[in-house]
């Protein structure tokens, strides 16, 4: 199998995570940012992460790519529902979590952004998208402090949650997308979780990349 992703991507790292859990190998290729005729000939739209199965065909959505994977082999890891605790606080908080990462994706080191052009290409994309970067980034101040106290309230939850399942596709690729933002400081459940479960991913984190 071959799975095509964007290295920056929250919805491409579920797909990432899955074959790591599960001890899964898969060839990894990274598709530029600005390339929309690659991703619409494998499954007719701009969209990742693309999974190549071994008969050829391709998959999208990144859940259905984790199911698919999941069934493969082994006990399922993936098969009960999401938590309604944790399918409410992604609703209510990606906005945040995207406003916060979106403007440090364009400015990061990712392999899709690897040139000028495919740079530019994303920049366009998310200014399209969020409007201007700048001044979003500006606001980090003010969007911390809005999500801080649900920061806080995921750490009681995370002090309880030792088993790998379902939820874990859905938190720890907006943890992981948060972790490029300096002026976040996690607590220590959330910061153990996020260590324990990308390294039972083989996925990493963006503290490294923080600004």
């Amino acid at each position: 199998m071959k799975l095509f992703i964007y290295q920056h991507c929250p919805f491409c790292l579920r797909a990432r995570m899955i074959f790591g859990l599960k001890n899964q190998a898969v060839e990894t290729s990274i598709i530029m940012e600005g390339d929309t005729e690659t991703p619409t000939r494998m499954i007719g739209k701009k969209m990742l992460p693309i999974l190549q199965k071994d008969d050829g065909t391709y998959m999208g959505e990144s859940m259905d790519i984790v199911h698919y994977v999941d069934s493969q082999t082994g006990l399922k890891i993936a098969n009960d529902a999401v938590d309604p605790f944790i399918q409410k606080w992604a609703d209510d908080h990606a906005p945040i979590i995207f406003q916060l990462a979106i403007p440090r994706f364009t400015r990061a080191q990712f392999a899709e952004l690897a040139t000028p052009g495919a740079r530019h290409a994303y920049v366009q994309r998310e200014t399209l998208a969020f409007g201007d970067l700048n001044q979003l980034h500006s606001k980090t101040p003010e969007l911390v402090k809005k999500l801080t106290p649900a920061l806080n309230t995921l750490d009681q939850w995370l002090a309880q949650h030792h088993q790998i399942n379902t939820n874990d596709f859905i938190l720890l690729p907006l943890l992981r997308s948060l972790s490029i933002v300096k002026d976040v400081n996690f607590k220590l459940n959330t910061l153990t979780y996020m260590q324990r479960v990308s390294a039972l991913a083989g996925v990493d984190l963006l503290f490294e990349q923080a600004m």
